[in-house]
């Protein structure tokens, strides 16, 4: 079941969102809660029922892990003799996460490479990747790091399993802690109708579903066409390319975040903040901190920090910056070009440092002009199946794939054809209008640069007037009226 689907916006949201309150009405918390559960557990196994047993498995282990680790924390406390060191058990339960994890997403990138190094030929094994794994992942790792600092105040099974499980997070983040989200879930006016939050709420969430369904949707076409199915790009086609497949990415990432953010709202639960307005950035570190926020969060805490951080001298912070974000790129998923992205980045973070330092300063136009063009570069990484389809897109970028100008323009610049410039259809191999593809880029730029993030009506500057919700109908009505066919958001598949 996905936010920009039918039976979700029709059918489960409306009857989950007033079954929940009911119950809550009726004073009946604690069913109330467990049939959010429920609720939530029914949507993650809409896809496929075998995915249940995966998370159920996981969140009770998790629970189990967490609860001895607070025991451990008070043993200690009254001097009492332990079997295991508290340190012991939480290295326990992140190596079991972290199998869990790479036995589902990288086992077979593993025998690939093992069978290409050693020419042996180990069967691939057909593994079916369980949705949303990596984000009930890390935020479980998340709990388990926080209950070994005695962060964790409170273990309620019910609440740990709805931290886990809260349907509007489970699939693609954000990434949560414990202690942003179990008071909330304890809160009892929240379990109060809040008319007003409702009203954010569906205002945010039609943004999404308009990125997503009418922008990231149109995009998806031509960055399709690009990568998959053209087999040689003109210069202006591979720059189309890799700017669809960025924007793409950026309205898709974003219109889930709103929804998500927004769906949540309704039930007066407040998201963390997961992006905001990433393509603004002057500078690469200035980008980590507005895309997919929490993500950042975790890398900087759970893995930059305990390997060092900046703490031990620059060449150690360099080696840390590198190291987190090759990992942040295997995490994205099982392949040499997301470790090549990770390391892309890493670098590009590790020469930011560099040039800080050295007290450099840039003009901003040119800070952002660099900036932006890096990660449309990077993303081209991130988004090629293979190796030879980076080559094709980033060949075509540079001109290795030849000029092509419109036929009106032969008979001005007819010399150009010395120069290995041809005419004709410039936009053919990614079956692109030329006019659809210059409008959509433009219009693209414009929002991502002037207009305000969306995030931005999170705060008390909402008001319900007139133009809120006409603009509120125009977005959900169109946004509907475009859901034409099944298109999973991206970041599905990390």
């Amino acid at each position: 079941m996905l936010f920009n689907s039918y039976e979700f916006i029709f059918a489960f949201l409306p009857i989950t969102f007033f079954i929940y309150f009911y119950l809550n009405h009726k004073r009946l918390t604690i069913a109330a809660k467990g049939f959010l559960v429920f609720s939530s557990l029914f949507f993650y196994s809409w896809w496929d029922i075998a995915y249940l047993p995966l998370i159920l498995s996981s969140i009770f282990f998790n629970y189990l892990i967490g609860t001895t680790l607070s025991k451990s924390s008070e043993n200690n406390k009254l001097g009492l003799n332990k079997t295991f060191s508290k340190k012991s058990i939480l290295i326990f339960g992140i190596v079991c996460n972290v199998t869990l994890l790479g036995y589902f997403k990288y086992t077979n990138f593993f025998l690939e490479n093992f069978n290409g190094i050693f020419e042996s030929n180990i069967p691939l094994q057909h593994i079916i990747l369980p949705l949303g794994i990596s984000f009930f992942t890390f935020t479980q790792i998340a709990f388990l790091v926080d209950a070994y600092r005695n962060e964790v105040k409170e273990y309620d099974l019910i609440r740990y399993m709805l931290f886990v499980t809260y349907f509007p997070h489970l699939l693609a983040g954000p990434i949560l802690h414990h202690k942003e989200m179990m008071p909330q879930f304890a809160n009892l006016k929240n379990s109060v109708i809040n008319y007003r939050n409702i009203a954010v709420g569906l205002f945010i969430f039609s943004i999404g579903l308009f990125k997503k369904v009418v922008i990231a949707d149109t995009f998806a076409v031509w960055a399709n066409a690009g990568f998959d199915t053209a087999t040689t790009l003109n210069l202006f086609e591979a720059w189309a390319t890799s700017l669809s497949y960025t924007f793409q990415l950026y309205f898709d990432f974003s219109g889930y975040t709103d929804m998500a953010i927004g769906i949540s709202l309704m039930f007066n639960i407040k998201l963390p903040i997961n992006f905001n307005s990433p393509y603004k950035a002057l500078n690469i570190q200035d980008f980590w901190r507005r895309w997919h926020m929490t993500l950042s969060r975790f890398l900087r805490d759970y893995i930059y920090i305990p390997l060092g951080g900046n703490k031990k001298g620059s060449f150690r912070t360099y080696s840390n910056l590198l190291a987190t974000f090759v990992i942040g790129g295997f995490w994205h998923g099982a392949g040499w070009t997301f470790l090549f992205w990770g390391f892309l980045h890493g670098i590009a973070l590790v020469i930011h440092r560099l040039w800080s330092n050295l007290g450099f300063k840039m003009w901003t136009w040119l800070a952002w002009f660099i900036t932006f063009n890096f990660v449309n570069i990077a993303w081209v990484f991130f988004r090629a199946r293979e190796w030879e389809d980076s080559v094709k897109v980033l060949g075509g970028m540079f001109g290795l794939g030849g000029v092509v100008l419109a036929n009106q323009l032969a008979n001005k610049l007819f010399f150009l054809k010395d120069f290995g410039v041809s005419f004709g259809e410039i936009f053919t191999n990614i079956s692109a209008n030329l006019k659809d593809i210059i409008i959509f880029i433009f219009v693209a730029f414009i929002l991502v640069l002037y207009f305000k993030n969306s995030m931005s009506y999170f705060n008390n500057s909402f008001k319900t007037n007139y133009k809120n919700l006409i603009f509120f109908i125009i977005c959900f009505t169109y946004g509907v009226l475009s859901m034409c066919k099944v298109s999973e958001f991206l970041y599905f598949n990390f």
